[in-house]
């Protein structure tokens, strides 16, 4: 066994050693919160603490496994096989399968992604006779899912007078019953979805104190990853659970919550103290990964939020380059100014394309990126596209697969009881809908006994014994050799293969990757660390918890990542640019009166900033389209409190881009050309950096001149804005567009010249 307690610092020491009592650990980013929770773990352990009495709570299932195996490293054995460690939703999954005959569901229940709860939405409103464009699926699954993480029923729901009242206001008072209907459904077809998996193990701690006593005794000591993600449901469970013995450690960071629109909430980690008494608590103050200039521009952007745990990161690498701060004309500017930067860098400092992370605050800003990176062909991934799992041809696979394991799951059938064709319509779909409600029936009932629901088809026969067929191969046989006999005798695959197109290929290449995953599945030692459960039934509660960290394969691809900010929470990049950063966008214009919102879009803003290690970019775009319209832009509030001496400001606009080779950070490195040809300019830019000038008198007898003479470089006069420079001249005769600086009081406006009034000063 290696001396597991080498290389940590006084600090993580003590959040090691910590054993019995509750303790919260405030890791700052990069401070090695991942390697002081394994180690403790290990500690535990090396002290005589039984593996199967500690359970570790994390967000990806990439997470859990690394922290499985640095434990096993660390103690040199194979007991941290017997820990749990995993989601919050594989593990409860793992304990609601054990416990459902409780909760009435059958213990093989199959888990709804979000596509299959809106599909279920869709077909309940259309049942309803409501509008489906005033009711989407998409609100109304939002409104569900936010009910059922506030531990809120569908009973409470229509009970609830604010609920209503909301509900009233938004002109959808009937999402009461669509989700009363929604709940029922589900529970007929042996169901339950991710919101479910939290829900449910809170109503068997609740409703079952024999259950509740049982986990209560086998979780003697419980560790929570990422604390301040976690929502009221989560929050109750673990409470709950760790009330008998209060060996609860939290690991987690206030200024890194940015879930609220998921239901995470902030308080969970600030109020941590009030919930236990004689709390542990020890804050991760030293950063591995960043320079001490981007820590002590993070630092001060989070010292503006009034509702914090108050802590200051430090680190003993570099002071590192000051982070750049480039104002563009246009968005289109912006996109190229970071393609620009981003070749500059390679040439300079030989970084590779996967050194470098765009982040953004929301997923409509990143074309110009994409444009501007394909122009000068640097390969890029744009994060968060479709995942492999839901394409079209692999939830047609996976439907057979889930109905061979649970054959009350209604909303898979009919995906597949006429796919590949075999000649039952939408019809006959129909007329067994209204049959099995009739009966009270499941679907499958109605199918499978011809006898009782009068319903008779040779089609519906050949259907179910072929479903029949399947079910019998579970008990003997693999996830794989169930796949592939559903591949061979479904004839879907050939039906795939027959198609020819470079569509068909694609979809064709799908599914033999989904066959080569579950075989990868199949031949790989057991994560779960118990008896090695190749089964269909474990391969299918494995990929549908997946989430979006876990499934980024080509994390080591040599490509620039774009990404939104919430996106690459958890990971870092040696060079980063967080780009839009303008009134309205970032912070977002929905969260400007509320001071919980705002102070929320700042801790986007230090997630984002913490992400970099060595360099980093900050961009803002004076115009950009939103909706269909130009729209002139103020520079973020966030930009102000980035201390000054930690800046290196620059411009770029259409006229004045660097050329290849030409530095792209610093002021005077983007305005070398056109500062060297007018004097004037870089000295009106020097004076109104300096500060915001006062409201603007017009002259005296202000008379606009003709706009005919007017060129790049001169110095006008608005009535409104004051003084300016014109910068760039755009378009033909009669739509001459003047991109025109009027100084840091009003910043870059965009005019058309044959409407606006302007007297040529110089």
């Amino acid at each position: 066994m290696q001396n597991y307690l080498e290389g940590l610092n006084e600090q993580q020491q003590i959040a090691v050693e910590h054993v019995d009592g509750p303790i919260m650990i405030i890791a700052g980013a990069g401070s090695g919160k991942t390697k002081v929770l394994t180690t403790r773990i290990a500690h535990l352990m090396h002290n005589g603490v039984d593996a199967f009495n500690i359970l570790a709570l994390t967000f990806t299932n990439k997470a859990a496994a690394e922290m499985k195996e640095r434990v096993e490293r660390a103690l040199g054995n194979s007991e941290a096989r017997n820990l749990y460690i995993g989601t919050f939703h594989s593990v409860f999954a793992r304990i609601l399968r054990a416990e459902a005959n409780k909760l009435g569901y059958p213990n093989n229940f199959t888990i709804y992604d979000t596509d299959d709860a809106k599909s279920i939405i869709k077909d309940i409103v259309k049942e309803m006779n409501l509008d489906d464009k005033h009711y989407k699926a998409a609100y109304v699954y939002n409104r569900i899912s936010a009910a059922k993480n506030s531990l809120i029923d569908p009973v409470i729901y229509k009970q609830d007078t604010q609920i209503q009242q909301e509900d009233a206001r938004t002109t959808r008072p009937l999402i009461g019953d669509i989700y009363e209907a929604y709940a029922k459904r589900c529970f007929k077809n042996g169901a339950m979805d991710f919101d479910d998996l939290l829900f449910k193990m809170y109503v068997l701690l609740t409703h079952f104190p024999d259950a509740l006593a049982k986990y209560q005794g086998r979780f003697r000591y419980i560790l929570i990853d990422e604390y301040q993600d976690t929502n009221l449901a989560q929050y109750a469970i673990v409470k709950m659970l760790a009330a008998r013995n209060e060996n609860i450690c939290v690991v987690g960071d206030d200024a890194q919550s940015i879930y609220s629109f998921r239901g995470a909430t902030v308080q969970n980690i600030l109020q941590f103290q009030d919930d236990y008494e004689d709390v542990k608590i020890v804050k991760l103050e030293q950063n591995y990964r960043s320079t001490q200039t981007i820590l002590n521009v993070a630092n001060n952007v989070i010292g503006n939020n009034k509702n914090q745990i108050q802590k200051e990161l430090w680190t003993s690498n570099v002071e590192g380059e000051k982070l750049v701060l480039a104002r563009t004309m246009t968005d289109n500017d912006e996109g190229r100014f970071v393609a620009d930067a981003i070749k500059e860098q390679q040439m300079r400092n030989h970084y590779g394309n996967k050194d470098f992370a765009v982040l953004y605050r929301t997923n409509a800003q990143s074309r110009s990126f994409e444009e501007s990176l394909r122009r000068m062909n640097i390969p890029y991934k744009l994060v968060g596209g479709t995942s492999f799992y839901q394409r079209k041809e692999v939830k047609d696979y996976l439907a057979y697969l889930r109905v061979i394991v649970n054959s009350q799951d209604e909303e898979n059938i009919k995906r597949i009881i006429n796919y590949p064709t075999r000649g039952i319509g939408k019809t006959s779909v129909e007329r067994i809908l209204v049959r099995a409600n009739e009966l009270d029936k499941t679907f499958w009932e109605v199918i499978s006994q011809p006898e009782m629901s009068g319903i008779h088809s040779s089609q519906l026969e050949g259907f179910v014994m072929m479903i029949k067929s399947f079910r019998a191969m579970l008990e003997k046989h693999n996830a794989y050799d169930v796949a592939f006999a559903v591949g061979k005798h479904t004839g879907l695959v050939q039906e795939l293969y027959n198609d020819k197109s470079v569509e068909g290929l694609a979809r064709y290449e799908n599914v033999q990757e989904l066959l080569n995953s579950i075989k990868e599945f199949t031949e790989t030692p057991d994560e779960e660390g118990e008896l090695l459960d190749k089964s269909l039934g474990s391969y299918l509660q494995q990929i549908t918890l997946l989430t979006d960290a876990d499934q980024n394969n080509d994390a080591d691809a040599d490509v620039v990542k774009l990404m939104t900010i919430h996106a690459a929470k958890g990971l870092e990049y040696p060079c980063v640019f967080v780009v839009g950063l303008e009134e309205n966008l970032f912070p977002s214009s929905m969260s400007l009166y509320d001071r919980a919102d705002l102070e929320e879009e700042r801790r986007l803003f230090y997630v984002a900033i913490t992400r970099a290690k060595d360099r980093l970019w900050v961009t803002y775009a004076n115009s950009r389209y939103r909706f269909g319209s130009l729209v002139q832009n103020e520079p973020s509030r966030f930009i102000q409190e980035i201390p000054e001496n930690h800046l290196d400001r620059t411009f770029t606009g259409a006229s004045n881009r660097p050329g290849p080779g030409q530095a792209a950070g610093g002021f005077g490195s983007m305005l070398n050309n056109t500062f060297d040809k007018m004097p004037s300019l870089k000295k009106l830019a020097d004076k109104l950096a300096a500060g915001a000038p006062a409201p603007h008198t017009p002259t005296a007898n202000f008379v606009a001149d003709e706009v005919v003479g007017m060129t790049v470089g001169m110095q006008v006069e608005h009535q409104k804005f004051g003084f300016g420079t014109i910068l760039t001249i755009e378009g033909g005769a009669n739509n001459r567009i003047a991109g025109i600086d009027f100084g840091a009081g009003h910043g870059v406006k965009k005019i058309m010249l044959n409407y606006a009034k302007l007297r040529i000063v110089k």
